[in-house]
């Protein structure tokens, strides 16, 4: 039987729609996992439906490794902004959470554990530093592309949370005080014109004024009807229309990172998330236009852009690093 001196660590992954926990051992390889969905409910319980369905996973893959989950370090990683001593103040996309002290709810259910929670995005960038393509440097913003933008940061080898713990909402930096609103309650935040729900709609403009006249024929000739996805398939097949809108996405993907790299001027920025499968299009347009955005772009070294390495396994392993860190 393994014990807890035997370097194994624990970490979960909190999606909108799924939770995967896994297993590392001292190294970072991967040894055992569980999954299960994420509750759906947005109806407040006070984090008791999450909080059950993640002891759950954390309870098998424990008994997958014949051991206690008291015998493991435990990091939880969460989306929506957290504060430092645990509380999911503010939760969008788990809404029945959001005000839920996850630690102390998993430790009620789980007994005698230590548990670690963090965003979920600061997750990513910790996995993302120490074993995946941030190796080498100490000053890392990952930015996370999916639904909206999520981002975490590491300056000086250390992760960035803040005076309340939420650092790293970068995908809702304004860049465009004009632009349309945001859920967040703000107009023009940069998720909404550098994410996925960007795509789409930047592609419905695009559609009503006469562009990407493919899709919105294969649309049924509603261009109300043409979706993000529907783009992003186009610009992977060489469409020239769409990879047009991808290029405008990249300009605003890049005049986002020029923004944050005035403040935190990172030497290495990872882009992961749900568009990763357009990710060497956005990279490879973003590096072209990124030095003119710049302050001093020609005469400063380069920043490092590249695509993550550990794909939807990220916040699982980062969170499993964090345990181990605070254990």
């Amino acid at each position: 039987m393994r014990t807890a001196t035997s370097g194994l660590c624990l970490g979960v992954d909190v999606g909108g729609t799924k939770i995967l926990a896994i297993a590392c051992d001292q190294s970072g390889s991967e040894i055992a996992s569980s999954q299960v969905p994420s509750p759906q409910g947005v109806i407040p319980d006070g984090g008791m439906a999450l909080a059950d369905a993640v002891a759950r996973v954390i309870d098998d893959v424990a008994t997958q490794l014949g051991i206690g989950p008291a015998m493991l370090p435990i990091g939880v990683g969460l989306p929506g902004m957290l504060t430092l001593d645990g509380v999911l103040a503010f939760a969008p996309n788990l809404r029945s959470s959001s005000g839920a002290n996850l630690a102390r709810l998993l430790a009620e259910r789980l007994g005698s554990v230590t548990i670690v929670v963090a965003n979920d995005a600061d997750c990513a960038v910790v996995a993302e530093q120490r074993l995946g393509a941030a190796r080498g440097h100490d000053d890392v913003i990952m930015v996370t592309l999916g639904t909206g933008i999520g981002g975490g940061i590491i300056l000086g080898g250390q992760l960035l949370r803040g005076g309340h713990g939420f650092a790293g909402e970068i995908g809702h930096m304004v860049v465009d005080i004009d632009g349309p609103p945001c859920p967040c309650g703000a107009r023009g935040c940069w998720e909404r014109y550098a994410s996925g729900s960007a795509v789409g709609r930047l592609a419905r403009e695009a559609a009503h004024a006469g562009r990407l006249a493919g899709l919105v024929a294969a649309a049924g000739g509603d261009a109300e009807a043409v979706r993000g996805e529907d783009v992003t398939a186009a610009a992977l097949e060489g469409d020239s229309e769409a990879l047009a809108l991808m290029d405008e996405v990249a300009w605003w993907l890049a005049r986002g990172i020029a923004n944050l790299a005035c403040v935190l001027d990172p030497s290495c920025v990872v882009l992961g998330g749900g568009l990763s499968e357009v990710t060497p299009l956005l990279i490879d347009s973003a590096r072209q236009v990124l030095p003119n955005l710049l302050e001093g772009g020609a005469d400063r070294p380069p920043i490092v852009l590249v695509p993550a390495a550990l794909g939807s396994r990220a916040g699982a392993l980062g969170a499993s690093l964090i345990a181990r860190s605070a254990a």
